[in-house]
């Protein structure tokens, strides 16, 4: 992750759930056994330059594991 999350996640959606997470393998692998699920939100990040922008992100997550793999998909503003 090459950005920090200034303000809170708002507008979370689920994407996908269960077997509908394609890597659920890889995620188990590298983080271990949970219900993964793919979530989608509208944050303001600040990227390395030093901007804040208005993103929407992407990022795997599991009951007691907690976010991973989050990215950039889109600026909003």
């Amino acid at each position: 992750m090459n950005f920090e999350i200034v303000g809170p996640v708002r507008n979370i959606e689920y994407i996908a759930r269960g077997t509908s997470v394609r890597i659920r393998v890889y995620l188990r692998k590298a983080y271990g056994r949970g219900r993964w699920r793919k979530l989608k939100g509208v944050a303001t990040v600040r990227l390395p330059n030093g901007a804040e922008r208005k993103v929407e992100l992407h990022w795997y997550e599991a009951h007691g594991l907690g976010k991973r793999d989050m990215k950039i998909k889109h600026y909003l503003d």
